[in-house]
């Protein structure tokens, strides 16, 4: 396991711990935010909009398959 990797499990467990107030899974880092990202209701995302920035200045999260 690279150090990132052990990097990101250690977040991963530590906001399992904030979230869920339990010990995490015996997993990796990748799979636990995984599991994490899961729980969390999805929500409707409103654009944003401002008169001081072109709508093109102003992103949001992309769609699956969406290019950058």
């Amino acid at each position: 396991m690279t150090t990132r990797d052990k990097r990101i499990a250690e977040e991963a467990a530590a906001l399992w711990r904030e979230m869920f107030g339990a010990p995490a899974p015996d997993t990796d880092g990748a799979s636990l935010l995984e599991i994490i990202t899961g729980a969390l209701p999805e929500v409707r995302y409103e654009r944003m909009s401002s008169p001081f920035l072109r709508p093109s200045l102003i992103s949001g999260p992309r769609r699956e398959g969406q290019r950058a």
